[in-house]
């Protein structure tokens, strides 16, 4: 509960007004005992350990893929649906993979896991969604530009900052290279392709929560010195020629999207402007002059929110609901 997104759900469940019998925050042994501010009041942090889950009926997992594989056997027996952030689960094919707006009814054929995708995935699907409804997308080619809160690098650009003004040497922890006036092409491990871990999740988690088993990916991941929400320049080809108007009409009127296209006025979508919303900005909404039946677009989003806490708490909405 004390990460950087465990925050932002216990946060989201507020704002959404979840109906919350009781709230549980748990934490490793180094948070354990100590008490943690909520807009649920003044809470106790519990030990994150396999007795800790009885009772409960959702378990919103916001921890790294080793501790969500450690606690899952625990939650599963004891009944809850595990709603998990990490990546430990997304590729099982018994476990769903899911981002509201577009396969809500995969949560509901859970087997008591539910994965929530990654942040650049459910940014960048949320944003084509509407395009794939007009016509089946065949394949993307897609960079994102990650803030360094995705990886908890705020305070590390902030310190590089201030040392170059004083004209000192950028102390490197979070990145392997210096982030401050930079960009940094690699995010994730590599995978012996020339791609990385993360940029092969764009296609792989495509497939699966768009059912296009077939859709091809490119993409390029760089780390770039903003600190919150990511941005992605996507272009879409689709089995059929759509026209720019009915691709900006059909973005205008999805669930999770705000279009915001026009060039002559200068409005199109920002990081500085989607932090703390819920939403995917859209606009750039052009032909792509390059590929036969190619839509290209750029989409902003918080990786926080809609790439991580909002969207897991949504899916808590649809087990409800249902």
């Amino acid at each position: 509960a004390t990460g950087a997104v465990g925050e932002q759900m216990i946060r989201v469940l507020w704002e959404r007004r979840f109906p919350i019998g009781g709230l549980r925050l748990l934490s490793s042994e180094r948070s354990a005992g100590g008490r943690m501010d909520t807009p649920f009041g003044n809470a106790e942090l519990g030990l994150a350990c396999e007795t800790a889950f009885e009772g409960a009926d959702i378990v919103l997992g916001a921890a790294e893929n080793d501790i969500a594989r450690r606690f899952a056997p625990a939650i599963r027996a004891g009944g809850p649906a595990f709603v998990d952030n990490s990546s430990a689960f997304r590729m099982d094919p018994d476990v769903p993979l899911v981002v509201p707006e577009i396969n809500p009814d995969d949560a509901l054929k859970h087997n008591g896991i539910i994965s929530n995708p990654n942040c650049s995935t459910i940014i960048a699907l949320t944003a084509v969604n509407a395009i794939n409804k007009l016509s089946p997308i065949e394949y993307m080619v897609v960079s994102t530009y990650q803030a360094v809160s995705g990886a908890g690098g705020p305070m590390e650009l902030e310190a590089q900052v201030a040392a170059l003004q004083r004209g000192e040497a950028a102390e490197k922890r979070v990145f392997r290279h210096q982030i401050a006036y930079n960009l940094i092409p690699e995010i994730g491990g590599a995978d012996g392709q020339g791609y990385t871990s993360e940029e092969m999740k764009m296609q792989n988690e495509g497939r699966k929560i768009m059912h296009l088993p077939e859709l091809r990916v490119t993409c390029t991941c760089v780390r770039v010195p903003v600190m919150r929400s990511h941005s992605i320049s996507a272009s879409i080809v689709t089995e059929r020629e759509l026209t720019v108007d009915e691709v900006r009409e059909a973005i205008a009127g999805a669930p999770g999207c705000v279009l915001e296209d026009d060039m002559e006025r200068h409005i199109y979508p920002m990081p500085l402007f989607t932090g703390g919303l819920d939403t995917v900005a859209v606009g750039r909404i052009r032909r792509d002059i390059a590929l036969k039946n190619g839509i290209a677009l750029w989409c902003c989003g918080d990786q926080l929110r809609k790439g991580a806490a909002t969207n897991a708490v949504q899916i808590a909405e649809l087990l409800i609901s249902k």
